[in-house]
């Protein structure tokens, strides 16, 4: 027992946020329950976002309902990749994402090729709340499939790497680049085997992994090193967090984004509870970095003063920037 509480205080010490803490002092703190179905349902997200002019992957269509499934053919057109997700889905369950055609057929993205009555059988899932959170009947959407900038050619797996940035109150707090896996199925979710990488809230550059909860430098499938990575248009993906603030009115949010190859940095989607890895990506608890936060905003709301998304990046870059690998 006492081993266990000098553990806690040291972790306490270093400002490790806890499930607790994250769920009392934030998210129940800034996360009003009527603005939960802007973040929990993709449709809405990507609605909200369109009208406030943040960049997101392309809508081809919704399928509501069993008898719209026939709609299929007409929402996918000639096109050769898309990608099906539930709305309301949760860790990337559910979620097809089709590369090319084949003789009539589907080449998923692991290159399996599925049939049309495949696909209608996946919406049809979807439909009845087999991903959903809380298992309640969902919608299935239809969207342009994002192709992976080339600079993490070396050091991802099949999937679409995506960037998380931690946003209190529109001042993002802490970053991580999240790395498809053979283990993960290529899909960027930790808790299935992906890789989280650190990344300097300053300058993009990625810091050490982490993968299953232990320390790495290099990714298991290609063995190149994940850190030392610049990502480009680093600010661009800061003011596109910051911006979410606005956009759903959340306090407390995991902003996901990815980077597109033509259509650069794009809004995957936002998390109202988002998980607590990010800290062992970056080696870093969260608790001071909000802390710093709450008192800029309680110093500015004496003023009577309200920073931009550009001002609160700066604010960002400033503090809790410039972190160099070997300091971790």
């Amino acid at each position: 027992m006492i081993g266990l509480w000098k553990t806690w205080k040291a972790l306490s010490a270093r400002g490790i946020m806890g499930i607790n803490r994250r769920n009392a002092d934030y998210v129940l703190k800034y996360n009003k329950r009527h603005l939960y179905p802007i973040v929990d349902d993709k449709i809405i997200t990507k609605e909200r976002a369109i009208q406030a002019g943040i960049h997101v992957p392309e809508m081809y269509g919704i399928i509501s309902t069993e008898k719209e499934i026939e709609k299929l053919d007409e929402i996918i057109g000639e096109r050769n990749d898309f990608v099906i997700k539930p709305a309301q889905g949760a860790g990337g369950d559910g979620i097809l994402v089709i590369a090319d055609r084949f003789e009539g057929r589907y080449k998923t993205v692991s290159g399996k090729i599925i049939s049309h009555e495949e696909i209608e059988h996946q919406i049809s899932s979807i439909l009845t709340g087999l991903y959903s959170l809380g298992g309640h009947r969902d919608r299935a959407l239809i969207e342009y499939r994002v192709t992976p900038d080339p600079i993490f050619k070396s050091i991802s797996y099949e999937g679409v790497p995506d960037i998380r940035i931690i946003v209190l109150m529109g001042y993002p707090v802490m970053a991580m680049l999240r790395l498809p896996t053979r283990q993960s199925n290529g899909k960027a979710n930790l808790h299935q085997g992906a890789i989280g990488v650190g990344v300097d809230l300053a300058t993009g550059l990625t810091l050490r992994g982490t993968w299953l909860n232990n320390k790495i430098s290099k990714h298991p499938d290609t063995t190149n090193a994940v850190d030392g990575v610049q990502l480009p248009n680093w600010d661009g993906f800061m003011k596109l967090a910051a911006g979410c603030y606005e956009l759903c009115g959340l306090g407390y949010i995991g902003v996901d984004m990815v980077l597109d190859q033509d259509k650069g940095p794009l809004i995957l989607e936002l998390n109202a509870r988002p998980g607590l890895n990010i800290q062992i990506a970056n080696d870093c608890g969260l608790t001071h970095r909000a802390h710093a936060v709450e008192a800029r905003i309680a110093e500015l709301e004496k003023q009577g003063v309200k920073e931009s998304p550009e001002e609160r990046v700066r604010f960002s870059q400033q503090l809790f920037g410039h972190v160099k690998p070997a300091e971790i």
